[in-house]
């Protein structure tokens, strides 16, 4: 297989793009390093679909070494033919190589291999002949003796080696997949009597072509659990006619005793393994999709906009041990810490507002964080009533605490705040989600963020990897402060490792602030690659060169000054933000002719004055605030037809959970998203946006809350 043409073909990109990537890859380039400052040899691919065609790459490449190796061993079984040779050059996917190898699989006692150990194998390849003129029982005759007591014993003997000769043949095999795909259903009936949450799919069934993934993982759930029951159903008839097809020739009675053994090898060999491999086929489309989902909703959330410039307090809800404070200021670092009883069964309210109102005038307090847990919405009335009280301008988030207590008791959390116990980092934490979610979410494992579907039934190697790579695209996508991240902040800039970026937090402690990205290169460990790699995506914003503020890797400095010396441009003017002439020069000379002056690729020089435009430019202050609030409302406020704003908290297959404020998230099924067809939620909605939605129903004994986002009346 041609590696390079087939993963083209594949991804509809041209060869030479390909050929690129993969030498940029083999080289030990990271994935956010070549998107961003290797566009001229990949052709502006972005780190989506070069994630997808590393994976692919990989996966052929297995594929190959697996053919290698199945040559070898048949070779040395001295079975190999030039017709099973382009067979296996020609196959596209591991079950196909599977397949071809089956018969030549070292197999465990089986009855077909106990009866080719009394000799009976050239009797099964006499009779699956078919001769017509050939009479099976006189075949046996032949083989009689001392372990083959007589011809029936013989006969089933032969039908047994028929059997799984039936099983092993790929193409039976192959055409058996394409009717289970295309005409089988999968089925459920009840394991116990009580269903519970499973209790829709009673009796349910769905053909294998149509059932959503949402379905197939909750099935398959159910069936672990020990409540269902779960089989691929497919008519029986048309399964043995397909094998039939293909090994019963003629009508004589040869024919006969092939045909039984068809039907033997389907029901007793081909179909179970059959539908074991549907199954899991199934299972395997869901659950990709799924961490499809998850890093979809993963990367939204972790770009979600930073509210910057305001002393934030942290609100870490709770009964019995209070409520838990942390003021933090505009950078992050903690001020002041405390705890109130705000909520039952102390409620000792006056006390914790003259606690609150003496933080937030010492502080000069802009903002409060709710986290979301137990308590929340006590904590949240009595937010707002202070709020009103003080009226300060003082605005509040209710902010998801899903990790928050993982990464509390984390030894991560201990080394950066030992003076604290684990529920003051938590009201530490809450508040920094707030400020700046991508610094604080990266310091939990993605799974434990709480926004995909069945996260925990996925497999864990392959959910850790697409959401590493979603987490290490979006910081590198905003950069990183190189003289204020932390470690774990640090360890996902593209290239560093936990050594390196230890080795960068203890240069820092020690020698002070880095004054330049130049500087990178005396710190232990970091040699000339990672620093290749990394360079671009780490900021100064304080350096005395202002593209060390930018995402203008070093080695295109020298362009960068070129190109503001032809401009009238100064590094002074770029501080200062008077680049207008930059602009204009560009937009009069063009890039291609301003490209093909500075000896660079358009695309590069393209992204050079985009950077040199917005020095410090985050990505994420383009896109909406969050949205606060300075009121709350409880769910039995809530009635039909209600009209609200409302933050996206999830997209799944089957819709949207919606944060309207209060306490339980809505849900818009994906029929009332749009007027229009969607194949999927994701199509129209993002976690964080900010929807407008109206109330359908409200189930307030089950705090279930039905939203629409069609306008009632349109």
């Amino acid at each position: 297989m041609n590696i390079i043409s087939a993963l083209a073909a594949e991804f509809s990109v041209k060869p030479w793009q390909v050929e690129n990537t993969v030498a940029l890859i083999d080289d030990g380039n990271t994935i956010p390093f070549i998107a961003r400052y290797r566009k001229e040899a990949t052709g502006s691919l972005d780190d989506t679909l070069l994630r997808s065609l590393s994976e692919r790459l990989a996966y052929l490449r297995s594929l190959e070494e697996q053919k290698e190796k199945i040559r070898a061993l048949i070779t040395s079984q001295e079975k190999m033919t030039e017709e099973l040779e382009k067979a296996i050059e020609a196959v596209k996917t591991l079950t196909e190589l599977e397949d071809i190898y089956r018969p030549y699989r070292p197999k465990r006692k089986t009855r077909a291999s106990a009866a080719k150990e009394k000799g009976l194998e050239p009797l099964a390849l006499k009779i699956y002949e078919q001769n017509e003129n050939r009479n099976p029982f006189e075949l046996a005759a032949e083989f009689v003796n001392e372990e083959v007591e007589n011809t029936e014993m013989a006969l089933q003997g032969a039908k047994d080696i028929i059997a799984e000769m039936i099983s092993d043949d790929a193409a039976g095999r192959k055409q058996l997949r394409y009717v289970c795909r295309n005409h089988g259903s999968i089925s459920v009936s009840p394991a116990v009597e009580d269903l519970g949450v499973y209790e829709n799919y009673r009796d349910y069934s769905e053909p294998v072509s149509k059932i959503p993934n949402h379905r197939i993982l909750a099935v398959n759930r159910a069936e672990k659990e020990g409540v269902l029951k779960v089989s691929l159903d497919m008519d029986k008839i048309h399964g043995i006619a397909v094998l039939t097809g293909l090994h019963v020739r003629g009508g004589g009675k040869c024919s006969g005793l092939v045909r039984e053994a068809v039907e033997d090898a389907y029901t007793r060999l081909v179909f179970p393994s059959i539908e074991r491999e549907i199954r899991n086929e199934l299972t395997a489309r869901a659950s990709a999709e799924a961490i499809n989902v998850f890093a979809r909703n993963t990367a939204e959330l972790l770009m979600q906009p930073p509210v910057k410039g305001r002393v934030t307090i942290g609100l870490d809800p709770g009964y019995r041990t209070g409520c838990k404070v942390a003021v933090v200021d505009e950078t992050g670092k903690v001020l002041d810490t405390a705890v109130i009883y705000c909520a039952p069964p102390y409620s000792k309210t006056e006390e914790a507002k003259k606690i609150i109102t003496a933080l937030v005038e010492k502080y000069d307090v802009k903002m409060f964080a709710i986290g979301n847990g137990t308590a929340s919405h006590e904590t949240e009335v009595f937010a707002a009533e202070l709020i009103n009280e003080l009226d300060r301008g003082i605005t509040y988030m209710v902010v998801s605490e899903a990790g928050a207590s993982v990464y509390s008791a984390s030894k991560l959390a201990a080394e950066e705040f030992p003076q604290f116990d684990v529920s003051l980092r938590s009201a530490v934490s809450i508040a920094r989600r707030l400020q700046d979610p991508l610094a604080e979410l990266v310091k939990i494992d993605p799974q434990a963020i709480g926004v995909g579907q069945y996260q925990h039934d996925m497999p864990k190697k392959e959910l850790a990897n697409a959401l590493d790579g979603v987490v290490e695209d979006c910081v590198n996508s905003v950069g990183v402060d190189l003289n204020t991240a932390s470690p774990s902040l640090l360890l996902r800039v593209a290239g560093l490792s936990p050594a390196t970026a230890k080795s960068i937090a203890e240069y820092r402690e020690k020698n002070g602030s880095f004054k330049s990205r130049e500087e990178l290169k005396k710190v232990p460990k970091l040699g000339a690659k990672t620093f290749e790699q990394c360079a671009g995506f780490l900021r100064i914003s304080t350096g005395e060169n202002v593209l060390d503020n930018t995402a203008v890797h070093p080695e295109s400095y020298q362009i960068a000054k070129r190109l503001l010396d032809i401009c009238g441009v100064s590094e002074a003017d770029v501080k200062a933000g008077r680049i207008s002439l930059l602009n204009e020069k560009a937009r009069v000379q063009g890039t291609a002719a301003l490209a093909a002056k500075l000896e660079v690729g358009e695309p590069t020089l393209i992204d050079i004055i985009s950077e040199i435009s917005k020095p410090g430019r985050d990505p994420r202050d383009e896109l909406p605030q969050p949205l606060l609030r300075t009121d709350v409302m409880g769910i039995e406020d809530l009635s039909a037809g209600m009209e609200l704003k409302g933050t996206v908290r999830n997209v799944i297959d089957f819709g949207a959970f919606v944060d309207i404020g209060v306490h339980q998230d809505g849900l818009v099924h994906i029929s009332q998203i749009t007027n229009r067809f969607i194949k999927h939620p994701s199509e129209v909605l993002k976690v964080g946006e900010i929807v407008t939605v109206w109330v359908l129903s409200v189930d307030t004994a089950k705090k279930r809350i039905s939203l629409t986002m069609k306008k009632p009346g349109k």
